[in-house]
């Protein structure tokens, strides 16, 4: 995203669960204040996907992960990043009996884009919602998303 956003939050998390359903509350507090209702669930429901890929697979122990939403004229932008660089995230197809697997499927599925920034220390993956969204019929199919350095 390139536009300077009309509105932004930023705020670091503890790595546990919990942490995971307060980003995710006040992502769709956010929303919403900011005038974008119909954004809301979508935007909690990507902040909710990343932050658990943080918890689960970023982060180290005393080690924060951080969520950064961002109101540009044209998109809503969700930012997760963790401490953990090496291990960058990538979409796979899970087993029926999986419990984990399918974030990133889901992330892909409601954003308009997605991807990862390497950091100095750490990662940010990064997803966009249009504000003006297409119905689901009329949307291109979207593709896989790409590293960014």
């Amino acid at each position: 995203m390139t536009e300077d956003p009309l509105r932004y939050d930023r705020l670091d998390y503890t790595p546990y669960p919990k942490s995971v359903t307060l980003a995710r509350r006040r992502a769709q507090r956010l929303l919403t204040e900011w005038g974008h209702p119909e954004l809301a669930p979508d935007t909690a429901l990507l902040v909710s996907e990343l932050g658990a890929n943080a918890v689960l697979h970023g982060c180290l122990r005393d080690r924060f992960f951080r969520v950064e939403l961002a109101l540009t004229e044209h998109a809503v932008r969700v930012g997760v990043s963790d401490p953990r660089g090496e291990l960058l995230p990538r979409p796979r197809s899970a087993a029926p009996d999986e419990m984990f697997g399918r974030g990133l499927l889901i992330v892909g599925a409601v954003a308009h884009r997605w991807g990862v920034t390497e950091l100095t220390v750490g990662k940010l993956v990064w997803c966009e919602l249009d504000l003006v969204r297409l119905p689901l019929r009329n949307r291109e199919p979207r593709p896989a998303a790409k590293l960014a350095s």
